[in-house]
């Protein structure tokens, strides 16, 4: 940034030298060019000379300079203006046999050439050699002209010196300003940040709160449905040891009774598993059948497919060790996200296949799909494509999180339009090296 800033000063410093000079730099000439003419009025041949002169310098340093710099560079332009200028002073110094008044155009001549380009200093020596040669060959007094070129050269290296300073200055401004807005910029990202983390902690909390109500609720619902079960259950055994039953209790033992247990059995089933899925106390590592858990997360979705065709291949799995709740809560979340994507009479589809010593899941869906920016940014925390209201933003972020937990890996495959597909690979058993047997049967990340 340093370096920036003191190269943005050096290749702005030298036009802003000039123009910041050029505001006032026909006040000096027009003032000793007034006293001049005051000096030798009278002496018209004189007069006439240093007219002459003051027309040809203010001509060049006003308007040739600039048409010069345009086509040829500021370079060329300031070596021609500084001939111009050695030709005209000596020919004035001539003509008024280098009166004082004429040696003043020397050093304000070199307040010019302060800071202008990197051949400054190299063009200030050609002009006061030049001069001082002119002066000397045309009859000036040489202790006249050592005190003017002693004074032009000290007057230079102050000015330079001053330049170099300012120079200095201004890019420590600069320096600042950037760190400033640089400084400003991480504050509002991180205030974003903030923002985002804040939100996070208030879905999570939100999300903390529907499980411990979920689990709530499906407690408060098991205890009447035991009832209903052994009630209804009771029922059918008495009627199926009754011998003489009319034909309307023979239709309630063969058909609606049987039909009410597997109502019930349903209810009870959906029960356990909510009951199991909003449980929020740590779960070690375990054996499971994996198929059976895909099976867990098609009921707790059930609400959310009702308006498309499911369809489900699983491919035998067999067992696999994990944490089952986290896995049932991921592909509950992927069933959600295809469910809710997809237009009613859409198709989400699950695949399970055993491949090697890993599995793989696919979710697949005909809905919306994501373009590319959105798949870039699926799987981060908060982000979401759902209106205000409709969604948290941590739902593929947590799948994401599950996945790699267990040494897994998630791809998205989208196009908008054409659905999306995530698969899942997802190891049978996790790593050795992470995990070893619990003394509760289970799994558990080794210490160390």
């Amino acid at each position: 940034m340093e370096v920036h800033a003191k190269q943005a000063v050096l290749e702005a410093d030298p036009e802003q030298v000039r123009r910041g000079l050029q505001a006032t730099a026909g006040l000096g000439p027009t003032v000793v060019n007034v006293m001049l003419f005051a000096w030798f009025w009278g002496q018209w041949p004189v007069l006439f000379k240093l007219a002459a002169v003051a027309v040809v310098l203010t001509f060049t340093n006003v308007l040739l300079t600039e048409w010069i710099a345009r086509r040829s560079g500021r370079t060329v332009a300031e070596t021609v203006r500084t001939l111009v200028n050695v030709a005209g002073i000596s020919v004035s110094g001539t003509a008024a046999h280098w009166h004082p008044l004429v040696w003043i155009f020397v050093p304000y001549n070199v307040l010019w050439f302060s800071g202008l380009d990197r051949w400054v200093r190299l063009r200030t020596a050609m002009y006061l050699g030049l001069l001082a040669l002119a002066a000397l060959m045309t009859g000036a007094e040489p202790g006249m002209t050592l005190a003017f070129m002693l004074l032009s050269v000290f007057g230079y290296m102050v000015s330079e010196k001053r330049a170099t300073l300012l120079r200095g200055v201004l890019g420590q401004a600069l320096q600042q300003r950037e760190e400033l807005e640089k400084a400003h910029r991480q504050l509002e990202v991180a205030h974003q940040e903030m923002q985002q983390l804040h939100q996070r902690a208030l879905d999570q909390e939100r999300l903390s709160s529907l499980g411990m109500l979920a689990a709530g609720v499906a407690h408060e619902i098991n205890n009447p449905m035991s009832f209903v079960t052994s009630n209804v259950n009771s029922m059918l055994r008495d009627l199926r040891g009754e011998q003489n039953l009319s034909e309307v209790m023979k239709e309630y033992v063969d058909d609606v009774l049987p039909a009410t247990m597997d109502g019930i059995k349903r209810v009870n089933t959906i029960v356990a598993d909510l009951r199991r899925f909003a449980r929020g106390d740590p779960e070690a590592h375990t054996g499971y059948d994996f198929d059976a858990e895909v099976e867990t997360a098609l009921r707790i979705a059930h609400g959310q497919l009702g308006h498309v065709r499911v369809e489900k291949e699983l491919g035998g799995v067999g067992h696999a060790v994990g944490r089952p709740r986290q896995i049932v809560q991921a592909l509950v979340n992927l069933l959600v996200n295809a469910g809710q994507a997809t237009a009613s009479g859409g198709l989400v589809r699950i695949t399970t296949r055993r491949d090697s010593d890993c599995v793989r899941v696919e979710v697949r869906d005909t809905g919306t799909g994501m373009s590319e920016e959105t798949k870039r940014h699926s799987f981060e925390p908060i982000f979401t494509t759902k209106n205000v209201g409709e969604g948290t933003g941590l739902g593929l972020s947590v799948v994401h999180g599950i996945v790699m937990s267990h040494g897994g890996r998630i791809e998205v495959e989208s196009e908008p339009g054409q659905g999306t597909c995530f698969r899942i690979r997802l190891p049978l058993v996790p790593p050795l090296l992470e995990y070893e047997p619990s003394t509760d049967g289970g799994m558990r990340r080794r210490k160390g």
